[in-house]
């Protein structure tokens, strides 16, 4: 019996695997289990130790000249300070690390700690709440233990997958798993959106930003959340896909200050069966093109309204997230191969991926003391403006991007778009500003706010 299993096992280890992955090869392999891997890999796994300063929150009445006086006699808030703890992955020896922004976002002092206890002061080189990523820059750092990207693209479902933070705080940890899923979006908790991968692997409070890898010891995934109704893991968790990481290092090395993403400029909604059968598709795959700017980089491309979306860069998408992920990480600047259907024929275009176009100019301002609403601060909607904000692509008008005080008084909110002031159509920043320096007793402001029409009126 002994020598049959020996000779199963023998056979299974001739044949051939894919390069990325990788079994036990030895009897002495299979004794440690995981523990060759988690020496390998645990020296570049590190315990983050965020600060800020959280301001206490006012009454807009503060600086009103009514109620200043009244407000006055109330001890004014201080500010508090809030402390984060979390978990990195060094990527390079001179001191690069990744994390989640949800972890060091923000924070006014970041001391990072090694396995081996060393401690290093670190600042944030990009940070984007969004895809809760975040690239830190170690102080005074060299010769450091580091883990390899993978490219997530080559992960499969079932493969073994380990997690290493440290949940709770009680310390460096790893736990194992597989991998659950992929193409995971809008199931993730927390700040995140996008595309994830899901393992099984216990995840935790404090395992933020912590690493999953492979058997090989190669970073597949940055540890962002669980799917939990008690806070504790039940064996869903999500990790950001290292092809994504990969891009965010490539910015944070280029200088930029704020990630950048390609600017799709359309708007679609997964194929369902029903679409499938309308639209005279074989299977139910892909995004139908439901509104298109004429700028968009796919408008140019040949598309239009009612098309379908298969493929970006070789990979399938089936929801918008997707398709985002997709042109991330193919890079501002570069171009992907898409694949689409019209009329059931399939067709190939190269796209190329550019940031939404500040044509024709935001001209943002802040209207001064002289106006209606002073600190008030408006832009140009456009294509630039419309991605900052989320807005559908067909808005027209000047967006309010702070209201100001006394803005906020009257009703305004950030992203309100100002459609007219006094019967008076806007078309430009210096519209609305010379229409609220202009003097008259009552103002009048018709406004578009998530979609509906809001009017406000208001007398100096």
């Amino acid at each position: 019996m002994i020598r049959s299993l020996l000779l199963f096992l023998t056979l299974t280890v001739s044949l051939p695997v894919q390069a990325e992955t990788r079994i036990p090869q030895s009897r002495t392999e299979i004794s440690l289990g995981f523990a060759p891997l988690v020496k390998q890999a645990a020296p570049a796994v590190v315990n983050i130790y965020a600060r800020r300063v959280v301001e206490a929150r006012q009454t807009p009445f503060m600086n009103d000249p009514f109620f200043e006086d009244f407000f006055r006699s109330f001890a004014n808030p201080q500010p508090r300070v809030q402390n984060s703890l979390g978990s990195g992955v060094i990527l390079s020896a001179d001191g690069i690390v990744v994390s989640n922004y949800h972890v060091v976002g923000m924070a006014t002092d970041i001391r990072v700690v090694l396995t081996d206890r060393r401690e290093y002061s670190a600042r944030v080189l990009l940070g984007d709440r969004e895809s809760d990523l975040a690239i830190l820059q170690l102080e005074q750092a060299e010769d450091l233990p580091y883990l390899t990207l993978r490219d997530s693209d080559q992960v499969e479902v079932g493969e073994l997958a380990m997690a290493i933070g440290n949940p709770f705080g009680v310390g460096q940890t790893v736990t194992s798993g597989i991998v659950s899923g992929l193409a995971r979006s809008g199931a993730a908790t927390g700040q995140a959106r996008g595309y994830f991968i899901q393992t099984d692997a216990a995840i935790n409070p404090g395992n933020s930003g912590g690493a999953l890898i492979d058997v090989n010891g190669d970073l597949i995934g940055i540890n962002t959340s669980i799917l939990s109704r008690s806070g504790g893991s039940n064996g869903i968790g999500f990790a950001i896909p290292a092809r994504l990481v990969a891009e965010f290092v490539h910015q944070a090395r280029a200088g930029n200050d704020r990630f950048e993403r390609p600017w799709a400029g359309m708007s679609g909604q997964p194929v369902n069966s029903d679409l499938a059968e309308s639209l005279g598709l074989a299977v139910p795959d892909g995004i139908v093109i439901s509104d298109l700017h004429p700028s968009s980089p796919f408008a140019q491309a040949g598309m239009t309204v009612g098309d379908v979306i298969t493929h970006v860069g070789g990979q399938p998408v089936n929801s918008p997230q997707e398709m985002l992920f997709r042109m991330t990480v193919a890079g501002i600047g570069e171009t992907a191969q898409v694949r689409w259907m019209r009329d059931s024929e399939q067709r190939d275009s190269t796209v190329t991926m550019l940031a939404a176009p500040d044509e024709p100019p935001a001209q943002e301002i802040t209207l001064g003391k002289g106006t209606v609403l002073p600190d008030l601060t408006v832009a140009r909607a456009n294509p630039a403006v419309i991605a900052r904000f989320g807005l559908s692509l067909t808005t027209q008008g000047v967006l309010v991007t702070d209201p100001g005080p006394l803005g906020a008084r009257v009703g305004l909110e950030t992203g309100d778009v100002i459609r007219a002031i006094n019967g008076d159509e806007m078309h430009t920043s210096g519209d609305v500003k010379a229409a609220l320096t202009r003097p008259g007793r009552t103002v009048s402001l018709d406004l578009l706010r998530r979609g509906q029409r809001l009017g406000l009126r208001f007398r100096l």
